[in-house]
């Protein structure tokens, strides 16, 4: 197909260090473009990754009539300002998770027209997640009952945007919605009440630790702690009545080795380790997105499903101040 021309919002690390250079992969892709509100940021980065074009402004760059979609990695509270700003210049949107920091702020969303906005859950479009979810779909692991979340790192850099809670910090939002979005794509359902525990920094009053319980009936649940003051790691458990799957690294999966997962029959830790050929997710993702824009591909998890992601998100925060079971 016609490579899509794309934008970049912003030299956010994100962007200049995963997403653009699997972007730069695909032949049917051409980033055109990056923008920073500085100028000299712009063109360093442009210089570094090859891109034509560099401005400083994000509404120069909007303004572009060569730029058919954009990537926003701006921090959690410019999500939604810019995404519309960029659907009125009447650019497509792939905008970083979490596409808002309420649901409340994600509806406002609802009025774009004509343009195809997504939330950038990278894991919807990586190889290890598609070969889990139809094993799930075929029952190799029996009913799956449950699935089990660890996701950390650590970081205490004040500067640092997770650790400001004014503009959206905190675990929760930052890595948080990525067990929510997984369970959701694996159960191929919603949750029906969730319920979480937090312990908060107390200088930063971000979320340090979130650990939480989702209840997606029928038996099923979601279990999950994250944190952005632990040492680094994750594993995904799903958890079916005649087996397992684990999967080694779901989030940051490397672009440069072959990515794993483990299927554990009904012995201890009994099973086989797959390797996957490489492959780069955010590479995945952008192409899914662009063959949206060319129809050549129906459109995937648009505006409705991330403001359900946010709703869901929302219910944990209640959850906190309540002590109670909280409904999406």
């Amino acid at each position: 197909m016609k490579p899509v021309k794309w934008g970049i919002i912003s030299t956010a690390n994100i962007g200049v260090a995963k997403v653009i250079p699997g972007m730069l992969k695909s032949k049917d892709i051409e980033i055109a473009a990056i923008s920073s509100r500085n100028k000299k940021t712009a063109q360093d980065w442009a210089g570094k990754l090859g891109i034509p074009k560099a401005y400083g402004s994000y509404e120069e760059m909007l303004a572009d009539p060569e730029i058919e979609a954009v990537y926003n990695p701006l921090p959690n509270h410019l999500h939604v300002p810019l995404t519309l700003a960029a659907a009125k210049a009447g650019k497509h949107v792939l905008c970083e998770k979490p596409i808002a920091i309420t649901a409340k702020e994600a509806t406002q969303l609802r009025k774009i027209k004509n343009v195809f906005v997504a939330e950038a859950f990278m894991v919807r479009h990586a190889t290890q997640w598609l070969a889990a979810r139809e094993l799930v779909k075929k029952k190799k692991i029996g009913d799956v009952r449950a699935i089990q979340v660890l996701f950390s790192y650590f970081n205490r850099d004040p500067k640092n945007v997770r650790n400001k809670a004014g503009i959206g910090g905190g675990g929760l939002l930052d890595i948080g919605c990525y067990p929510i979005t997984v369970s959701r794509f694996i159960f191929d359902g919603e949750p029906t009440r969730v319920t979480g525990a937090f312990d908060r920094d107390p200088k930063f009053r971000t979320d340090r630790i979130a650990g939480g319980l989702a209840d997606f009936g029928q038996g099923r649940h979601l279990s999950f702690t994250v944190s952005t003051q632990l040492a680094p790691y994750q594993r995904v458990n799903i958890m079916g009545t005649k087996g397992r799957i684990e999967i080694e690294i779901p989030f940051n999966a490397p672009p440069d080795k072959p990515n794993r997962y483990f299927v554990q029959g009904m012995e201890m830790n009994e099973g086989v380790w797959t390797e996957l050929p490489v492959s780069d997710q955010y590479q995945l993702q952008a192409e899914a997105f662009g063959r949206v824009i060319r129809k050549k591909q129906k459109p995937f998890w648009g505006v409705e499903d991330a403001i359900q992601n946010m709703k869901i998100l929302d219910a944990f925060f209640r959850s906190e101040k309540s002590g109670k079971w909280e409904k999406p």
